[in-house]
């Protein structure tokens, strides 16, 4: 196939099926797709990041009333960016947001850079948030893979193989660039990895970084997330007493150990800290 028939492909399909159009579609607009704010379409992509698109699409909207600039984003507390941001978990994600929206101010004021170089120095982004930043925020030619990227490749280009690294995939990325309208091409290849292959066997399983999530319920993702919820609503608190709060939020038992365990991570990532005896997010 060569890289002109490929781009037929993709393109004819996404012309009459791409989220682009909810009346042609018939699917659910995606609203990051709608904006040429840099800032917004930033956060949309650290949301994106290990979270599924219905969930980002219901945390979406409010995040970004709540914060529309960096400069709002940088003056609130820790806990005003978690509280907003619960529902989503990984909440490291929003402590990166917070300290990368500070850089942005401090350094930039405010405004989000388009180069790649200067975007992956920014807390919490890696190259491919990175290339989808600047692909979809400013239309600039970059390389960047992601799940349904990624699927579409391994579908179109490495059906024999299995282990594929990113690094080869990431060379036919760039092989298979249009001349211009970057940001329309990835829509599209997302978009086609997303809906045109969803009742396919997932190509994915032939990466070479393919890991099946475990299950979130009983999960350290799980616990972490309740020890937030439980600090946003009753502030500072004992160790115990928020070991109890977690565990009527889990509605059952908190094992001391494992707490302890994640609690001492927490704060190690600088979540949260206990001062006097006592636990609370970061300020």
């Amino acid at each position: 196939m060569t890289n002109v028939e490929f781009q037929k492909i993709i393109l004819s399909w996404y012309r009459k099926n791409g989220r682009h159009d909810p009346r042609a579609s018939r699917r659910a607009s995606l609203p990051w797709r709608k904006t040429r704010n840099p800032w917004h379409i930033l956060i949309s992509e650290v949301m994106l990041q290990q979270t599924q698109v219905p969930r980002v699409l219901t945390k979406y909207p409010p995040f970004i009333r709540r914060f529309p600039t960096a400069q709002v984003l940088a003056r609130v507390s820790l806990r005003d960016v978690l509280a907003e941001w619960q529902g989503m978990g990984y909440n490291r994600r929003a402590v990166h947001l917070r300290e990368l929206a500070k850089t942005l101010v401090r350094k930039r004021s405010g405004k989000v850079p388009a180069s790649i170089d200067e975007l992956q120095s920014l807390p919490g982004i890696g190259p491919n948030t990175a290339g989808a930043i600047r692909a979809f925020a400013f239309d600039r030619k970059s390389v960047f893979v992601e799940t349904n990227i990624r699927r579409v490749f391994l579908h179109h280009f490495f059906r024999r193989r299995r282990n594929i690294p990113d690094a080869e995939i990431l060379l036919a990325v760039e092989r298979t660039l249009p001349a211009r309208n970057f940001r329309r091409w990835y829509y599209a290849l997302m978009d086609y990895g997303a809906l045109a292959l969803k009742s396919r066997p997932n190509p994915n399983r032939r990466s070479a970084h393919y890991t099946r999530q475990s299950a979130f319920r009983g999960s350290p993702r799980e616990l972490r997330g309740k020890i937030i919820a439980a600090l946003i609503r009753h502030g500072s608190v004992s160790p115990d007493a928020l070991r109890g709060r977690v565990a009527l939020l889990l509605g059952r038992r908190c094992p001391a150990k494992e707490f302890s365990a994640i609690v001492n991570r927490m704060m190690q990532e600088g979540i949260i800290v206990k001062q006097n005896g006592r636990i609370t997010i970061k300020h």
